[in-house]
């Protein structure tokens, strides 16, 4: 099959790193992938050293006359069996799909509550969740025409530790994200005087730094709350620390509750759309309500305080990656998808 995907964002959230990741894994299975890519030379340079050879385009604002025309030209000589149009900015350019007269399928790929008015042209779309997949039938969208498909991460177990700031025998917490408001991290901040000894390690980069730096202070937590900073070493990150803690406000899916299940580390996190979908409380996880820094530090504690428990959490959590979100299962469904997809015929939601 001839795929190309279409991404116009150049941040290093979790949809682009899952771009990169299908494409990478699609191409190795056997399919013929072009990936369009909006100019950066860190993306490029990890899909060429995959053996793929990305088209690099502006995808500027509005005023941006050039990438239409250029992006239509690079998928026409490519000749697509499908395309697939990653948010918003990409699915501005991308020429329509077969429903609307263009030469091939197009599926428009979200990964949050985006405004369905930039999918118009799209024969499909899909998210990364079943509640993403209600929520566009809830705005109007055909059921046939709506889909759901989970993203997959890396196997991270077995990873060697990475070396971090901490005394011997500290409790070492770890969370990972955009450092955005988003994400929750003054709500980590906040439950971390209610858990004497604990040491906190940040990875991720963003706006919300010196507001969390400055939080830390005023908390007198400063010397046990480490920000890391972006990070490469994620699998290394979680073979560290103790507990995996998730405390977003809003977190569609959650990439990293993923990675920790993959990790083999027992996950708290706050009660948002994606670690409610994702997490059975009690059983692979703990869940706490958004916002609330008393009841985090209790989840917390409470599986400080529980070793066995916190071990069976991170065993059914490993045991849920492996059925539902390893790279191989994950890879099925989405050719199956896209098979649908290039029939040009509308579907039941995607198994």
């Amino acid at each position: 099959m001839r795929i190309a995907h279409v991404l116009g964002s150049a941040g290093r959230g979790g949809a682009e790193g899952f771009f990169e990741r299908l494409c990478i894994a699609q191409a190795a299975a056997g399919e013929q992938v072009l990936p369009v890519i909006r100019r950066e030379p860190g993306r490029a340079g990890r899909l060429r050293a995959a053996g793929l050879e990305p088209v690099e385009l502006g995808f500027g604002g509005y005023l941006d006359l050039r990438t239409g025309p250029r992006l239509e030209r690079a998928l026409r000589g490519f000749r697509p069996d499908v395309v697939v149009a990653w948010q918003n900015r990409a699915n501005r350019f991308v020429p329509p799909g077969r429903r609307m007269g263009g030469p091939w399928p197009l599926a428009g790929r979200l990964g949050g509550y985006y405004d369905l008015r930039y999918y118009r042209r799209c024969d499909h779309i899909l998210g990364n969740t079943q509640g993403l997949r209600e929520w566009f039938l809830e705005q109007g969208w055909p059921p046939g025409r709506a889909h759901a498909l989970p993203n997959f991460v890396p196997d991270l177990g077995g990873a060697a530790p990475a070396a971090l700031p901490a005394p011997p025998g500290a409790v070492r917490l770890l969370a990972m994200g955009r450092l955005h408001p988003n994400k929750g991290f003054d709500v980590l901040l906040r439950a971390l005087p209610r858990l004497p000894g604990v040491h906190l390690f940040l990875a991720g980069e963003g706006p919300e730094r010196a507001a969390l730096e400055a939080l830390a202070r005023e908390l007198g937590v400063a010397e046990r709350v480490a920000l890391l900073g972006w990070r490469e070493d994620t699998g290394a990150l979680l073979a560290t620390c103790d507990l995996f803690v998730c405390p977003s406000r809003h977190e569609p899916l959650g990439n990293v509750v993923l990675e920790a299940w993959s990790a083999g580390r027992a996950v708290v996190a706050a009660e948002a759309a994606g670690p409610l979908e994702l997490i059975t409380p009690g059983i692979d996880g703990l869940l706490v309500p958004r916002e609330d820094a008393e009841a985090l530090a209790r989840a917390i504690a409470a599986l400080i305080a529980q070793p066995d428990r916190a071990r069976a959490l991170a065993v059914a959590g490993r045991a849920a990656y492996e059925r539902d979100y390893a790279e191989a299962s994950v890879l099925a469904r989405w050719r199956a998808f896209l098979e649908a997809v290039a029939g040009s015929a509308p579907m039941g939601q995607a198994a």
